[in-house]
């Protein structure tokens, strides 16, 4: 079993900072090999005591039965608190609240209420399925009606790519806390000023939820360029210089992206961040090495503190 305490930590003494809280998405595993990848990484990093830990839910709910496994087994075998993404994608009212019944039967109470990508990809025409819920913000209240679940929902510091601005943008991420999410994470951003811009606009229409920074970190340039060219997430010159001609050296591209993903995050703690969510793709040691520039440390209890940075 892997163990983890939900322990808060404690602010350093010496910098008198207030804790980092931190939090991990995994994707559920295709085949075995992925598989072992995946549980050496949660077992990695679950001394860190992350506030929960989320699986991801692929398109079209293409991997519902794998997630809901991953969460389940999480759960089971982990002190660790798990959510399950959820979206409204190719499933009727019915199909979802069927899967919604099933966590709360597992003792699975927080869940990442999302839209989805269009079935028939990203860049096409959203259709919401005609028995379904037909967006986020009606998935969250659904969701609230079957039971008292933590829901947290996404956020676009750039604005989604559908939406016609990003005031239309904080609009839908309104209704969705009107409809009663609890918490927002936000898709990964390269750029912290774009965080913190987003983060006044936010305030100012009176959302007043924790609204987590999403970390990409970047160990492959290429990929992480593919993700934002779909998600609408801009990539800076500064980070395009950085990884240049370093296609063919892995070794030093990581040693790069630690470099990367270190300047980021420590900026957003001094600059007032007290929660950050790593997308791992279901790696562990770069996240396990940020967090450790961040001054968290697992002791032999399972209990980390935090210590100077």
């Amino acid at each position: 079993m892997i163990t983890s305490s939900p322990t808060p930590l404690r602010a350093s003494r010496e910098t008198g900072r207030p804790p980092v809280s931190v939090s991990f998405e995994f994707f559920p595993p295709k085949n075995e090999e992925m598989e072992k990848t995946l549980w050496a990484s949660v077992g990695r990093l679950a001394p860190l005591s992350p506030s929960f830990v989320s699986v991801t839910y692929g398109a079209g709910g293409s991997t519902r039965e794998r997630t809901h496994a991953t969460v389940e087994r999480l759960a089971r075998e982990t002190a660790l608190s798990p959510a399950a993404h959820l979206t409204c994608v190719a499933a009727t009212r019915d199909e979802v609240d069927e899967v919604v019944r099933a966590y709360k039967a597992a003792g699975i109470n927080h869940i990442v209420a999302l839209r989805g990508d269009p079935v028939t990809g990203v860049g096409t025409r959203y259709e919401p399925h005609p028995d379904g819920y037909a967006f986020a913000s009606d998935l969250v209240a659904g969701i609230k009606r079957i039971g008292d679940f933590e829901v947290s929902v996404s956020a676009y510091p750039e604005k989604h790519p559908e939406s016609a601005s990003l005031d239309a943008d904080i609009d839908v991420l309104k209704a969705k806390v009107d409809a009663g999410a609890t918490r927002a994470i936000t898709q990964f951003f390269f750029e912290n000023d774009v965080y913190f811009r987003y983060l006044d606009k936010v305030r100012a229409r009176g959302i007043d939820i924790p609204i987590l920074p999403g970390i990409l970190p970047v160990t492959n340039f290429k990929q992480a360029s593919s993700f934002a060219t779909r998600t609408g997430a801009s990539v800076p010159a500064w980070l395009l210089r950085r990884f240049e001609g370093l296609d063919d050296d892995p070794e030093t591209r990581k040693l790069i992206a630690a470099a990367v993903a270190a300047e980021q995050v420590t900026d957003l703690v001094d600059r007032g961040v007290t929660d950050i969510h790593f997308y791992t793709l279901n790696r562990a040691d770069l996240v396990y090495a940020i967090c450790h520039l961040l001054g968290l440390r697992p002791q032999a209890d399972g209990v980390p503190q935090a210590v100077a940075v």
